[in-house]
């Protein structure tokens, strides 16, 4: 959530930050403000009121005292007028600040200064590229043939099992997946100073919101509903990522000062509709309703923001570095960033089946953005409660690094040669039939 102090001091700043983003939100702030001034004018009639109100009951007891009947009476009927008129104005004043408040959850963060200008994700500038993509001395063939001849992924019955967009590792391939995760786990924890953590997969929308996930994508999750029992569903819903559980650990807490930086890493499944989203439903692994992600979240202080936010790209790199593959850095542009961010990373590895990059990462600093929408805060040494930087990170995601893995380590007799990093948790060198 933006600082509505900002908004109300620099509105053409705000404004042209969300112009920025090309999505037309600026044209909301007109309508945000004009709530926001009700609201305050409505408050500050409400506290001239009970002033006035109590000043005028002081006077009916002082004519109480002195037998004034009458006038004590009449001022009786104008604390009662007094009271009705209070009421209305709370019951009006309390309007205006919900109908503000939903308004300024529906506002996306204001992109740092540094981002650069774009529309859409060919406006992205590339940032560093890592390594050469990897030849090969006969035709590369795509992870869905890989898949099949090497019994990994049996597509046809994940379908059976639950439609299209859902995966079914088998034999080597889930313990690939497995592999997988416990290695950047692992990694994260020994070597990047994160704490692991294992979140519910199931949370209550005020997580979501509390991300920037709702209200404006809740039409791109899946609710939950117990049994038969309708009024439930909405109550919690299955995570889209880590990040929404474990960025929430701390909401509406005051953390110690002390106690920054925290920094959190979780696997757990991933869940999304991807509701018109191209590319479900087609046969592979791209693009998915279920996949595994191992997340990255950090809670600093606001100077320290940035600085974390590169450390942060550079823990996910090392995955990839790690595995050998190469990828390419990307800093998104003002029109592909995500609702919370402020500024993001993308790490794209290269997949030579599909003779294109897959994001397989993608790290933002959402500033104090998530923080308030969440109101967690931490105390100064000073005293002060100041809201911190939450920024999250992939470290990195599956199904997609399963793919680039897959096609990157293919071999002419179509074995897959296993990178050394996983071989201790394969107890293998090379995949076969």
């Amino acid at each position: 959530m933006l600082d509505i102090k900002l908004i109300r001091d620099q509105p053409d700043f705000v404004r042209q930050r969300l112009a920025a983003r090309g999505a037309g939100d600026e044209r909301l702030i007109d309508d945000l403000l004009k709530l926001d001034e009700q609201w305050r004018r409505q408050v500050s009639e409400v506290e001239t009121l009970k002033a006035q109100r109590k000043r005028v009951s002081k006077e009916i007891g002082a004519l109480m005292g002195q037998k004034k009947t009458e006038e004590a009476e009449a001022r009786k009927r104008e604390t009662s007028a007094l009271g009705d008129r209070i009421a209305a104005l709370d019951r009006g004043a309390a309007e205006a600040e919900a109908a503000r408040n939903q308004l300024m959850l529906r506002l996306p963060n204001l992109p740092h200064a540094t981002v650069p200008p774009g529309k859409e994700a060919a406006d992205n500038p590339v940032i560093r590229v890592h390594g050469e993509k990897p030849s090969f001395a006969f035709p590369a063939k795509s992870h869905v043939e890989l898949c099949e001849k090497l019994g990994l992924v049996d597509f046809e019955r994940a379908t059976k099992l639950s439609g299209s967009g859902f995966v079914l590792y088998t034999n080597w391939g889930a313990k690939l997946e497995r592999a997988l995760i416990q290695f950047m786990l692992d990694l994260h924890t020994s070597a990047h100073g994160y704490t692991e953590v294992s979140p519910p997969y199931m949370v209550g929308p005020q997580c979501l919101e509390g991300v920037g996930q709702f209200p404006k994508f809740a039409d791109q999750y899946y609710g939950v509903q117990e049994g038969l029992d309708a009024g439930t569903l909405g109550k919690l819903y299955l995570i889209p990522t880590a990040e929404t559980p474990v960025a929430n650990i701390h909401r509406e807490e005051i953390l110690k000062e002390s106690a920054l930086p925290l920094r959190y890493c979780a696997y757990t499944p991933c869940f999304r509709g991807e509701a018109g989203a191209a590319g479900v439903g087609t046969r592979g692994m791209i693009r998915v309703h279920q996949f595994d992600k191992v997340e990255l979240i950090s809670i600093v202080k606001p100077e320290n923001g940035y600085t974390e936010h590169e450390q942060m790209v550079a823990g996910a790199e090392r995955v990839l570095q790690s595995l050998g593959l190469h990828y390419r850095v990307v800093l998104l542009c003002t029109g592909d960033m995500g609702f919370a961010s402020a500024k993001t990373y993308d790490l794209e590895v290269w997949a030579p089946g599909q003779g294109s990059y897959l994001e397989v990462s993608s790290v933002s600093n959402c500033e104090d953005f998530q923080a308030r929408r969440m109101n967690l805060r931490f105390k100064t040494e000073a005293g002060d409660n100041r809201f911190p930087h939450v920024l999250n990170g992939s470290g990195t995601a599956l199904a997609r690094l399963f793919v680039a893995l897959v096609e990157t380590c293919q071999q002419a007799d179509g074995t897959l040669a296993v990178p050394a990093a996983l071989q201790p948790y394969l107890k293998t060198e090379r995949i076969t039939t």
